[in-house]
């Protein structure tokens, strides 16, 4: 196998992750709790899924079915030339899966953190056995283990760029959108039967794991280059699990990917395993993976995916987000803690969601204005999210939980 050079990983980022073509296709992946309608406290046999998903066949809108750590169900929709053919396809196919579970007592729960139950290890591949050992041997056992196990969002995939510039003007605008992004769809204030002080607590654990490989990557400097700053970041990053030529899987075998690299052992198959290890808010893969949303209730997944596509596509649409999230941008914390409670990020969601409803009929989107405009009304223009559908808690005294309190953490900046 050929040894890699850092120009090798240079040129890879660059003409992979970073390929550039006409913008307007759009995917998107959705991951649900299941849990038991009669005990949902109860932790649902990952087995007892597969078997009953894998009896009502392929879903037929084209969605690859998967399976997270904790036993959380992921629909990946194939991508689309439009809103409205990926609305159509995963719609059917998040009610295809629906309704092979229902017969069961079983059904789909949008939460972007387990509300109720603590986390459980369901995984049986030696992958997600060595990110544990991982997360463990970094000091990020119970962060870790809730992140794998309690966490489920929506991710929207679009497009790079129409060209190395249009790719540059759009990774600004999606990470200025991310804290935007977290605060309008936050939907997680508790976790294992506790409030833990964050209205988006899946957020909070994504930010307290392991900064190598989570925290943002456009952080210094906006006319950074894409490639560059995605580049470094790759090499600065701990190498999370090495799969042997020999089938063996090795966790943690403590160095960056640089300094692997240094050493002329990574190959091809290796930089593309130690990318797919990176979980960054916004990840380029060949297209831009959005990954700061929380899971939604069923009703509302499509309305980040409708928010965030018409904000990046349209261009009107992407010069009124780009103004109003200016003052907002790099709130990642604040977003995560308050929500739209906080009135920076309020005014920045309303100005941004109106620009993506004048621009949905534009993009072939109208049949997702009703929506969008209702979410908008209930929450957005409120000022709420559906963190705060939650009823307020009365005080409680300190128990056990699967981690400790976000309260009490120091954030990675």
């Amino acid at each position: 196998m050929t040894r890699l050079t850092v120009d090798d990983v240079y040129q890879y980022i660059r003409g992979v992750c970073f390929k550039t073509g006409p913008p307007g296709t759009v995917g998107a992946e959705t991951e649900w709790f299941v849990v038991d309608a009669a005990d949902p406290a109860a932790h649902v046999p990952a087995p007892r899924v597969r078997e009953l998903v894998s009896a009502a066949g392929a879903p037929g809108g084209g969605s690859s079915v998967t399976y997270e750590p904790g036993g959380q169900l992921e629909l990946s929709s194939a991508p689309f030339p439009g809103l409205a053919p990926l609305h159509a396809a995963l719609t059917g196919d998040i009610a295809h899966i629906r309704d092979a579970l229902e017969p069961a007592g079983l059904t789909l729960a949008g939460h972007g953190v387990d509300p109720v139950r603590r986390p459980r290890f369901q995984a049986d591949h030696p992958r997600y056995q060595c990110m544990r050992d991982y997360f463990d041997s970094g000091g990020f056992a119970d962060v870790g283990l809730a992140m794998m196990c309690s966490t489920a969002s929506v991710q929207v995939c679009l497009d790079i760029g129409a060209d190395a510039a249009d790719a540059a003007r759009r990774w600004r605008l999606a990470h200025a959108l991310g804290p935007v992004l977290v605060a309008a769809f936050a939907n997680s204030p508790r976790h294992a039967g506790r409030r833990t002080g964050f209205r988006s607590s899946r957020q909070g654990i994504w930010t307290r794991l392991d900064p190598c490989r989570t925290r943002p990557v456009l952080r210094d400097g906006a006319d950074a280059d894409p490639a560059e700053a995605w580049t470094r970041y790759a090499l600065d990053a701990r190498v999370m699990l090495v799969h042997t030529a020999k089938g063996e899987w090795v966790s943690a075998p403590g160095l960056s990917f640089g300094e692997w690299l240094a050493e002329g052992e990574p190959c091809a198959e290796d930089l593309e395993y130690h990318l797919s290890t990176l979980f960054p808010p916004v990840r380029p893969r060949g297209w831009l993976e959005l990954r700061m949303i929380d899971a939604l209730p069923e009703r509302y997944w499509p309305v980040p995916v409708a928010v965030a596509a018409a904000l990046l596509d349209d261009p009107a649409a992407a010069r009124a987000a780009e103004a109003a999230t200016e003052p907002v941008a790099g709130r990642w914390e604040r977003a995560a803690r308050c929500a739209l409670a906080d009135a920076a990020l309020a005014d920045a969601a309303r100005a941004c969601f109106r620009a993506a409803l004048d621009a949905l009929p534009r993009l072939g989107g109208s049949g997702l204005v009703p929506l969008v405009a209702e979410y908008a009304e209930r929450y957005v223009e409120r000022g709420r999210s559906p963190a705060d559908d939650e009823p307020a808690a009365p005080p409680q005294a300190p128990t056990p939980t699967a981690f400790p309190s976000l309260e009490d953490q120091t954030w990675h900046r």
